[in-house]
């Protein structure tokens, strides 16, 4: 006792000599746990049970309605993959396997569920079991979590005209904006489909024959789409 005693005295006329040589010296603060650990504030967005841990359609949520920016998992339990999550599009849609661009904005997880079920069955598997989860909220009105989000608007003979999310982490190409939008419409003109782009100069438009990178597989001619770009793709003049 009398040791501990001494070695105390000693550890305390140490500190009060570092406190003296520099009088910015402050003794080191005990951790004190963070907001998170606690389950208090300081979180971005509202973290909810993913798609990757549910078996059964009977127990997804059926409260919640889905909104653009909300992050969804998607998992098809007879694919035997993994979950496939992303964010819900400014246009309301997500991307699920199989079967493309599916409107989300509005539907629960379990009203989704069916649909994307009742899809899958009349192709693709004789019995679908589709589970879907709402990750994450975001904080922020429209789901943009502070920050702007970029689009693309799609205009003409398309299935799906309207606006579309430019992804931050992926590059878009003028083919693969059209095929999100459902490919073109009957009467396209797909040899003369315009990017209408805003520049520092002022506005630009560029002139693309999608036929020829669809059908002849000119890559070269597949350009990339920018925030903002406008995609006109007009009628096919027919001459009789």
């Amino acid at each position: 006792m009398k040791a501990r005693l001494t070695a105390l005295v000693f550890f305390a006329g140490s500190l009060a000599t570092l406190q003296a040589q520099d009088p910015g010296f402050r003794v080191p603060a005990s951790p004190k746990p963070s907001a998170n650990s606690q389950g208090g504030g300081g979180r971005s967005s509202e973290t909810l049970t993913g798609a990757a841990v549910l078996t059964s359609m009977e127990v997804l949520d059926n409260t919640k309605p889905i909104q653009p920016g909300y992050i969804v998992s998607i998992r098809i339990l007879e694919d035997r993959k993994e979950a496939v999550t992303q964010k819900v599009a400014v246009t309301g849609e997500v991307q699920v396997p199989y079967i493309g661009l599916v409107r989300a904005a509005g539907r629960t997880c379990r009203d989704l569920a069916y649909t994307i079920k009742r899809d899958l069955e009349k192709s693709f598997f004789i019995s679908a079991t589709v589970v879907i989860a709402i990750d994450q909220i975001p904080d922020t009105p429209g789901g943009t979590y502070g920050v702007e989000l970029e689009t693309y608007t799609m205009f003409g003979f398309v299935l799906k005209q309207g606006k579309y999310d430019l992804p931050a982490t992926e590059d878009v190409t003028i083919s693969q904006a059209i095929l999100r939008a459902g490919g073109f419409a009957q009467f396209a003109d797909k040899e003369h489909v315009r990017i209408v782009r805003t520049t520092p100069q002022g506005e630009k438009s560029i002139l693309v024959d999608v036929s020829s990178i669809m059908v002849k597989g000119q890559m070269q001619k597949d350009i990339y789409l920018r925030k903002n770009d406008v995609v006109i793709i007009p009628e096919k003049t027919v001459n009789f």
